[in-house]
């Protein structure tokens, strides 16, 4: 199919999912701008609702409205007044249509409907029967299955791993939409109030809210920004609890400290509170507390290597374990009072993800490997959450919601939404449920490297309104490559300085982390959903086989074909050094590490979990002293046998590993948030825009 096309003065680029009038480029879901294709195909004739539902959302059910959003957005992006309808033109209980002149990029002139129409001939719209619904709640929660089996006496439903379940979609309602980032949310109890994080211009630092959805009131609940976790609500609906994270006064063992946290809601409503801290930890990190009853939190702790799931009691202030594996690690987990049950995530042998059921207690009622299917890359990992479905979880891998029975068999579940959804939480009442939608927006800006200044570090390489990331200069090139979700997902990208192109066609819903260049620039190396990919300029590329997934990839030496890795060995966190030739694993450190890399002369350099600075030695490591205190999650770079980094004061530094020369260089923007790469002339940074996203409501029809 041609991927571009004219409508008028408008050039459309399906490749991109974008609009682009007078250098103006306006980015659209990708479904909306399948719907313009539609038309585009059959200018000139009138399409009916159904007729476009069918070809765009094929075999799902979606709702009218679903439409109609896009069409608004195609008539927002082409400048067409909805009243006037230049362009897309509406045509009373009839349908659509373009009035526009479209021209095919393959064509010199303008189509007719005869050379371009597709055969879409009316389908009856499927409606679904009642053996196709099943309904948990006077709410009915409607949940359509190609295929089910009925065991026994439970009637419990269970998806054909090849089909694909569907939700009937009543109605999309953003309920929180305001500039700055707002994630997980949750129901309160009652369902009458869902809780979350509003960020501010700080990029960790949060407030705890409530909303209460039928008179749409806000609510600050707490008095001050801090670093809070994700807050789940107590049995009786009086008091959240949650993890908040600080800088320890004297570190010993580790930079942050871990406080559980509660929150007297009812008082918060009232007026914003300070939370009372319950519970610090010093010398190892929590998370992901979960209420079991009235006096007990159930939390995820890491001593050393790997995370157990414990049991606090607020009453006694002690702890107890209530689960752990010696061979592998707990990803996630989470628990149904309802149905009296922990499900557990847990990577296990051969570096397979596994499924353990459990009582409060900690009991083990079962256990089974979990079956991707083959959308779902093989290391993605897994946070479960307990849904409506009979003995089934809910999870989502950011566009793509899924279904996860008890015996570790996933199947897709297909809804009528293009934009990056997740952390799917559903009602009490099992009639809605809440996701995080949303995107991110950072760009990838240059700085002088000799007489840089703040003011000078304003020169924008690439922008977009999407996420931008990782750039790199070509090794004796002219070239940069980056990563960009310009295009809706995130891909590799390379500029010449003039126009970028797209280089890399990774799947949909691909997580790409760090890339790297071969050292004659004629490669690259890709983190791709734990999965290093090598790609050549192209745009061919080559999986790497390897028994364990690669958490970080932190240098590639492409003349000896190794990469410094951070993986998962038997679960635990281990430095490595990977041989791309003969996947063989040579481990390189026992001790936590943040980032590496290899220096010119060869030297070894890397940050610990303390931040601090590390150089290899033939016999042990020494420590870089005068880096003492500029270690950062901005990270750090090399050009040469120069280190360069950003501190937590927002300092460029520099420091001479030969010489042993240390230089501010200058102080950056507070929203610069990693240095990238630096060559001879230039420092590239990561500025970050905007951080958005919103808790989104589904209304779940009857």
């Amino acid at each position: 199919m041609t991927q571009q096309y004219w409508i008028g003065e408008f050039y459309v680029d399906l490749s991109r999912n974008q609009i682009t009038v007078e250098e103006e480029i306006k980015t659209l879901a990708p479904k909306a701008l399948s719907v313009l294709t539609v038309l585009a195909k059959h200018q000139g004739q009138v399409l009916s609702q159904d007729m476009l539902l069918d070809h765009v959302w094929p075999d799902t059910i979606v709702s009218p409205n679903t439409l109609q959003r896009c069409i608004a957005q195609l008539r927002k992006a082409l400048g067409d007044d909805g009243k006037e309808q230049h362009i897309i033109k509406t045509h009373a209980k009839k349908g659509y249509s373009l009035e526009c002149e479209v021209r095919w990029q393959a064509q010199s002139q303008s189509t007719t409907p005869e050379q371009h129409t597709e055969s879409i001939q009316p389908k009856p719209r499927h409606t679904p029967g009642p053996a196709q619904i099943r309904s948990r709640s006077q709410f009915g929660f409607a949940l359509f299955a190609a295929a089910f089996f009925i065991v026994g006496l439970a009637a419990s439903v269970l998806f054909e791993p090849s089909s694909s379940a569907q939700l009937t979609i009543s109605e999309f309602r953003p309920l929180t939409a305001t500039d700055n980032r707002e994630v997980a949310g949750i129901y309160s109890p009652d369902g009458e109030y869902i809780v979350f994080h509003r960020y501010s211009t700080e990029v960790c630092r949060n407030n705890i809210w409530a909303k209460r959805i039928d008179t749409q009131q806000e609510f600050r609940l707490t008095d001050n920004l801090d670093i809070n976790g994700q807050h789940q609500f107590s049995p009786d609906g009086k008091t959240l609890a949650f993890v908040q994270t600080s800088n320890c006064i004297q570190p010993l063992t580790q930079k942050l400290c871990y406080h559980l946290m509660t929150l007297d809601f009812d008082k918060a409503l009232q007026s914003p509170q300070t939370p009372t801290r319950v519970l610090e930890c010093k010398n190892s990190q929590i998370r992901e507390p979960q209420w079991l009853d009235s006096d007990h939190i159930a939390l995820l702790q890491k001593n050393h290597e790997r995370w157990k799931l414990i049991r606090y009691s607020l009453q006694d202030n002690t702890s107890t374990l209530l689960y752990e594996v010696s061979d592998g690690d707990i990803i996630s987990y989470d628990y149904s009072r309802k149905d009296g049950l922990l499900a557990v995530v847990r990577l296990g042998e051969g570096s397979h993800y596994y499924l353990d059921m459990l009582k409060p207690d900690g009991e083990q009622v079962s256990s089974h490997r979990i079956h991707y299917p083959n959308t779902i890359a093989r290391f993605k990992s897994i946070y479960p959450n307990f849904s409506p479905y009979e003995n089934q979880l809910a999870f989502s891998t950011g566009r793509q919601l899924y279904t996860l029975t008890y015996q570790g068999q996933v199947n897709p579940v297909t809804l009528p939404v293009d934009e990056p959804m997740g952390s799917p939480v559903f009602h009490p009442s099992d009639s809605r449920m809440l996701v995080i939608k949303g995107q991110y927006d950072s760009d990838i800006y240059a700085m002088p490297l000799h007489q840089a200044t703040q003011a000078q570090a304003r020169q924008i390489l690439e922008r977009s309104n999407r996420e931008e990331s990782n750039a790199l200069f070509q090794p004796g090139g002219e070239l940069l490559a980056f990563n960009s979700a310009r295009s809706g997902q995130m891909q590799i990208w390379l500029s010449d300085g003039q126009v970028p192109r797209q280089l890399s066609n990774f799947p949909m819903d691909t997580s790409l982390y760090e890339t790297h260049w071969s050292a004659d620039g004629t490669q690259l190396l890709a983190n791709t959903d734990k999965t290093l990919v090598r790609l050549n300029l192209d745009g061919s590329q080559h999986t790497v086989p390897l028994d364990y997934p690669v958490v970080q990839l932190f240098h590639w030496d492409s003349r000896n074909q190794t990469a410094l890795s951070l993986i998962r060995v038997n679960g635990i966190l281990t430095f490595a050094e990977l041989n791309l030739n003969t996947a063989d694993v040579r481990i390189l450190k026992d001790r936590d590490v943040t980032w590496a890399l290899k220096t010119a002369d060869g030297s070894l350099v890397y940050t610990d979990h303390m931040d601090r600075f590390w150089r290899s030695g033939p016999v042990e490591d020494q420590l870089i002293e005068p880096l003492l205190t500029q270690g950062s999650e901005r990270l750090f770079t090399a050009f040469g046998n120069t280190l360069y980094g950003i501190n937590e004061d927002a300092q460029l530094w520099s420091y001479d590993l030969h010489s042993g020369d240390f230089e501010i260089i200058t102080t950056v923007a507070d929203d610069i948030i990693r240095i990238s790469a630096v060559n001879d002339a230039q420092i590239l940074l990561i500025k970050q825009l905007t951080s958005r996203k919103e808790v989104v409501e589904l209304l779940l029809a009857d």
